[in-house]
C-alpha cells in the first residue's frame, strides 16, 4: 500500500521520494522504500489505525543515517542534547538525534512519528504501538537476507510485535557483546522489557 500525499510533511509521495533519493545513498533509498512498505503491512496486521503515517515514518526513519559526524555534533549542541550523546556514533545518532535534521528540513511535527524515529535504533521499555512497527519494520524489510531474518519475519507477521521487538533486541545485543562493543543503556532496558515475550512464543 503506497499513499499519494503525507499530510504531516505537507507533500505528496512523489516529492517525497524525491527529497529522499537526493538526501541518501541509492541502497539506503531502497531500504527506506522497503520499511516504509513494511510498516503499513505491520500496520495493518496489528491493527493500528493510521497505516499511512506508519508507512511515512518507515519512509524517514533513517533520512539522516548519511549525515556526517559534525552535522550530529552539532545538532546536539543546538538543541542542548544530553552531553552522553557525544559519546556514541551514528548508529545511535540518526535516530536519537537525526530527529532534529527531519524537523528542520521537512517541517515534521507529529510527536508520534518523532519518537518512532527516535528510537528505531535503541528501542524502549515502553514502547507504542507505531514505535514497535517501526523498530520491527526496519528490521524485517523484504531487502534484508542476514541468518535469523525468517525467523524475526515470522515473530512480526504471525506472532506478536512484543515477540518480534524481543527477537531483535536479543539478536542486537549478543551482536554487539560478541564484538565487545558497548550496548546502549536503553537498548538494555528494551531487552529487559520485553524478553519475556519470546519466551512466550
Amino acid at each position: 500500500m503506497a499513499f499519494d500525499y503525507y499530510p504531516e510533511v505537507l507533500m505528496t509521495r512523489d516529492a517525497l521520494l524525491e527529497k529522499l533519493a537526493n538526501n541518501m545513498s541509492e541502497k539506503r533509498f531502497r531500504h527506506v522504500q522497503n520499511v516504509g512498505k513494511a510498516a503499513a503491512e505491520l500496520a495493518e496486521r496489528w491493527g493500528y489505525e493510521n497505516v499511512q503515517k506508519a508507512e511515512l515514518a518507515g519512509l524517514l526513519h533513517d533520512y539522516a543515517k548519511e549525515e556526517s559526524e559534525a552535522t550530529f555534533k552539532s545538532l546536539i549542541a543546538k538543541y542542548q542534547l544530553e552531553p552522553e550523546l557525544l559519546n556514541w556514533g551514528n548508529n545511535v545518532w540518526h535516530g536519537m538525534v537525526g530527529i532534529y535534521k527531519i524537523q528542520e528540513d521537512l517541517g515534521l511535527t507529529d510527536p508520534e512519528i518523532l519518537r518512532a524515529i527516535e528510537i528505531h535504533t535503541v528501542g524502549d521499555a515502553k514502547m507504542t504501538l507505531l514505535d514497535k512497527i517501526v523498530y520491527v519494520a526496519d528490521y524485517v524489510e523484504s531487502g534484508r537476507s542476514f541468518e535469523g531474518v525468517e525467523l524475526a519475519r515470522e515473530l512480526a507477521y504471525k506472532k506478536s510485535l512484543d515477540a518480534a521487538v524481543a527477537y531483535e533486541t536479543a539478536q542486537t545485543v549478543n551482536f554487539l557483546s560478541a564484538k565487545r562493543e558497548r550496548i546502549y543503556p536503553q537498548t538494555l532496558a528494551t531487552y529487559n522489557a520485553f524478553i519475556h515475550a519470546i519466551k512466550a512464543n
